[in-house]
Order: structure tokens, then C-alpha cells, then sequence
């Protein structure tokens, strides 16, 4: 037993240096972040931190310590241009938004590229292929891929288990912070049937200002009776930039000092990432493209890092003030702390309408039928129980009803199977048939597969569905062809009505030569680049919708 516990205090202690550890900076100039780890982000918690490169592209990035590429990914989308470093600690680097890599990367991706024929492509490397010393080049920084601007995506990830760790703890040497979190509003959520705050049984929220000593404080009286919960909407702040970041820990405790709700952002796994619509108000996201995370647990939320006493819900049943305190902290214990007064007041509960509805358990598999339409949302999906509601539309000259899955947006965990009949059957390709989503007056392509009349997909969230074609192929658009030979650069820009462009290929003479794609949907070949011979050539684009429309561009050159 002795040697057990010898052995476990060993282990903690090595935890506790590998926290404290502190690494080399991947760029050669003071580090100031754009974001940090655990932000929210639509659908997902932010996996790193996003180190600036001074406004532009081209900065060198360094191996912080010694490791081996593990893997590289090439994409016009996501992390763009991306570099795994895998090192001896069990821990692998990651690097997104590259411009380029180091010269020796290069020429292996380069030859992938052109031995599959794909801009696109994601290699993985063995220990002894390619390695680099702490300090050795790796890559240059970029914009590439979902990149709102030049800098570099970087995470620190469990070798093994692959579980993002917020690497600021290894970097807080090189990047100074003084400034506390802020408190912007809170919001008060009733649970439907159970709980009323100031006469409604709606959300409600308030915006927060600072008192005389600076202090945040909530200049509003709110009364509530019966279940309710609460959510904030907050921002952190470092020294030296303008940029906001998201709320490392927050904690609610009662007048007691009993921890009634607490987050705390260290790590999480890629399977967590979209419980973030769990725990934030994905209603007010929706329709305002604000963030308020919740300081309650729903019954489907299952984030390891957030802990609560009754799962963080306040039950008033008691006519008598009930004081809280609100705590903000970053990840140098730079707080922000607002006392809270809710004043129990009892009042009638509106008794919850479920006229017209299914009740659907958030623990168990929910099925719905009607006329021309079939849902199934397998057990897992709901993070709570919904009253299902149900409408449709008919409008003249659509190949099916508009039909909408309930009266607010409400997002599922995985996936749920949509089936939607046709009132119209007229296409031979039935691969030209899809569901597509309505977000007011856009609408996005799901697809599906057509089966006697019907068009199956999966589908994320309870929204607004009908059926459309999309026969329609890419248009394939020459940018500055005047300039062309002269630049040695084709350059094309790729679009699509519908499905959206799936596959493109480029060919002088029948033989492929690589078209990079950027976020922007346009592609580029260097000419230069290609081994063209002097004389007449013919370049050739073919580009692939979703629905396999197929477009085809050709053009004859002199070189």
C-alpha cells in the first residue's frame, strides 16, 4: 500500500512540473494573442491560441521543443495549411493557418499532391521520417483556410487520448495579463412550467454596469419564484491588445460559500465540442450571435468541467432574499466578482401549453410522423425535453411543403435522420434532389439520398426543412486572363448555385498540374512551377458539384 501511494505522489508531482513547464515561443517576436483556449465558437469550444504575426503572412514559425511531423493537412477550409508535431512528453503541437512549410515538408506535400492529384490532402509520418530540433524552422505563418486574418492557430494536444490542452499555462512567461473579465448581462431562465421571474415565465435578461468603486453591479430588482437558471454574457481582456477573449472559470455560490455551479476550461476532448450548445443559450446565439453560457447544467450536458450543486438550478420557494455571488477569473487569477440579490416572491407559475404537441425525452429515442414527412432523433441528441410542435406550409411550385420542426431553434448532439416525400417526381438523376434548410431568407443544402419518392439526410438541428433541385452545374469564372502568361498564373474562381463544388481537377495537355484552392473559392496554378515546354498548350478545368453537375473549362495558350 506504501508503494502504492509512493508511487501516486510521484505521478502528482510529475503532473505539477509538467504544468509548470514553460516552453520556447514558436515566433521570434513578443507574443500577443487573438484568442485564447475554450472560447466559444459556433458549434464548438476554441482548441488553442491564436498568436498574432504583426498583420501579415510570412512570419517564421520554430518547433518550441524537439519533436516529429506526425501529420500535415492541406485544405482550403478549417486549419488551411497545418503542421502535427508529436514530442517525447506525450504531447503533440499543433500549427493551423500556415502560408507554407519548411522547404523539406514541402517538397514531400508537393509530391503527394501530385501523385493523387489533389490540392487536398492529409498525411501521417512515423517517428523517424521527419524531425526537428527545439528552435529548428517548421513553417511560415499565414491566413489559410477559416482564418479571419494573418496568424498562427496554436494547440497543445494529448499525444494519446488527443484532448486539447490550453496552452497558455506553459506560455503566461512571455505574454503578461493585469486585466480582470468582465461582466456585460445576465440572463435569468424560468424552466418552462416550473419557474417565473417578474410576473413571466420567459428568459429575461439585464445589462450590467460598474458602481462608484468600479465594481459590476446589476441595477435591477428581480423576483422569481420556483425553478429558474442563470446565464452571463462576459468577456476577458489581456494587456496590450484590443481583443476579447473567453471566460477561463466561472463560479456561483450562495451566502453560504456553497459552489452551486463552477466551469473551469483546462482541457477537453473533440467529442465535448458541441455539448457548447448545451451549455450556452443557443436561442439568443441564433437569433443575436450572442453567447451566454448557462451557470446550470442541462440534463443532456455532459462537459467534464462543469460541476453544480443541484446541477447549478435555483429552486425559490421561499419568500426571502437570496444573495449570490457571481466570480469571474482568467487563467492568471485576474477576477471579476458581482454580488446578486434575487428577491423570493411568490407568484402564480403559467401553467406550461403543450396543446398540439409531442413530448420529447432528451433520454430516449423520439420519433414523428405526418403527412410527407419522417423524423427520428436517436436517444442523446436533446440536451433536455422539448414539446415538440409541428407546422407546415404549401407554397405553388415547390416539389415539396415547407415544413417546420418545432417553434424554436434547438440544436441536436450528433445527428437526426430527416425523410421528406415529393410532390414532384420528375427527374431522371435523382442525385439532382436534396433537403435544404431555411435560416430566414437563405437556405443552406443538406442532400440525402433518394428512396422511392422520398429524400433521406441527417440533419443538426430542429429548424425549417423543404425539398429542392440542384441541376445547376459550378461555374468555373477566369480571373485576369490578360495577365496571365505574363504573371505565369491561372487564376479561376469556383462558385455554385446549390449543393456546392465538391471535386475540381486541372490539365495542360492531359497531364494533371496542381490549382490551389483559398477560402475565397478561387484557385491558382503557377505556371512556372508545372515544367511546361515552349510552345501551344491547352489548359483544361473540370469542376463537380454535390448533385454531380458537371462543368468543363478549356483554353488554348501559348507558353
Amino acid at each position: 500500500m506504501k508503494i502504492k501511494l509512493f508511487f501516486i505522489y510521484l505521478l502528482a508531482c510529475a503532473t505539477t512540473l509538467c504544468a509548470q513547464e514553460t516552453w520556447n515561443s514558436p515566433l521570434d517576436f513578443p507574443l500577443f494573442l487573438a484568442g485564447n483556449c475554450g472560447e466559444l465558437r459556433p458549434n464548438h469550444f476554441h482548441g488553442g491560441i491564436d498568436m498574432k504575426t504583426q498583420g501579415v503572412e510570412g512570419k517564421a514559425v520554430h518547433a518550441p521543443k524537439a519533436g516529429f511531423v506526425s501529420r500535415v493537412s492541406v485544405s482550403a477550409w478549417g486549419y488551411g495549411n497545418a503542421l502535427y508535431l508529436t514530442h517525447a512528453d506525450g504531447t503533440t503541437t499543433v500549427y493551423g493557418h500556415l502560408q507554407r512549410f519548411a522547404p523539406r515538408i514541402a517538397r514531400i506535400v508537393r509530391e503527394a499532391q501530385q501523385a493523387r492529384e489533389s490540392f487536398a490532402l492529409d498525411l501521417t509520418f512515423t517517428s523517424d521520417s521527419l524531425s526537428f530540433e527545439a528552435g529548428e524552422l517548421i513553417a511560415y505563418s499565414g491566413n489559410t483556410g477559416s482564418s479571419g486574418g494573418p496568424h498562427v492557430h496554436f494547440e497543445i494536444r494529448d499525444t494519446e487520448t488527443e484532448e486539447l490542452i490550453d496552452p497558455l499555462p506553459y506560455y503566461k512567461h512571455l505574454i503578461p495579463d493585469t486585466r480582470a473579465p468582465k461582466l456585460l448581462s445576465l440572463m435569468a431562465i424560468p424552466v418552462e412550467g416550473e419557474g417565473v421571474v417578474n410576473g413571466k415565465s420567459t428568459k429575461q435578461t439585464w445589462n450590467v454596469s460598474n458602481d462608484a468603486q468600479g465594481r459590476p453591479a446589476l441595477h435591477a430588482r428581480i423576483q422569481a419564484w420556483g425553478r429558474i437558471g442563470l446565464a452571463i454574457r462576459a468577456n476577458d481582456y489581456m494587456d496590450g491588445t484590443s481583443n476579447i477573449y473567453g471566460v477561463k472559470e466561472i463560479l456561483l455560490e450562495n451566502e453560504k460559500g456553497e459552489k452551486l455551479f463552477h466551469s473551469y476550461i483546462d482541457r477537453f476532448s473533440f467529442d465535448e465540442n458541441r455539448y457548447i450548445n448545451a451549455w450556452t443559450d443557443y436561442e439568443t446565439y441564433t437569433h443575436q450571435r450572442q453567447f451566454y453560457a448557462k451557470c446550470f447544467i442541462e440534463p443532456g450536458n455532459r462537459l467534464h468541467f462543469l460541476k453544480g450543486k443541484n446541477r447549478g438550478y435555483l429552486d425559490i420557494y421561499e419568500e426571502h432574499p437570496y444573495m449570490l455571488t457571481l466570480t469571474l477569473r482568467d487563467a492568471y487569477g485576474n477576477q471579476t466578482q458581482m454580488y446578486l440579490c434575487i428577491e423570493g416572491k411568490k407568484q402564480d407559475i403559467p401553467p406550461l401549453s403543450t396543446e398540439g404537441t409531442e413530448l420529447f425525452h432528451w433520454n430516449s429515442l423520439n420519433l414523428f410522423g405526418a403527412r410527407g414527412i419522417r423524423l427520428r432523433i436517436p436517444r442523446g441528441n436533446l440536451y433536455h425535453d422539448i414539446h415538440f410542435r409541428y407546422a407546415f406550409r404549401e407554397e405553388e411550385g415547390r416539389i415539396a411543403p415547407i415544413h417546420i420542426l418545432h417553434n424554436k431553434p434547438v440544436p441536436l448532439h450528433q445527428q437526426g435522420y430527416l425523410s421528406l416525400r415529393l410532390q414532384q417526381d420528375s427527374l431522371e438523376n435523382k442525385a439532382q434532389y436534396g433537403i435544404v434548410i431555411w435560416k430566414g431568407t437563405r437556405r443552406s443544402w443538406i442532400g440525402g439520398r433518394y428512396r422511392n419518392g422520398w429524400i433521406d439526410g441527417r440533419i443538426r438541428e430542429l429548424g425549417t426543412y423543404t425539398l429542392a433541385i440542384d441541376s445547376v452545374a459550378p461555374r468555373i469564372t477566369p480571373l485576369r486572363s490578360s495577365e496571365w502568361i505574363q504573371r505565369k498564373r491561372f487564376n479561376f474562381r469556383l462558385t455554385d448555385n446549390l449543393s456546392g463544388v465538391k471535386s475540381y481537377k486541372g490539365t495542360i495537355d492531359g497531364r494533371f498540374v496542381l490549382f490551389e484552392m483559398d477560402k475565397h473559392s478561387t484557385i491558382s496554378c503557377r505556371i512556372e512551377k508545372e515544367n511546361i515546354t515552349r510552345g501551344k498548350h491547352e489548359l483544361k478545368i473540370i469542376a463537380t458539384d454535390a448533385c454531380g453537375n458537371i462543368s468543363t473549362y478549356k483554353h488554348s495558350f501559348i507558353w
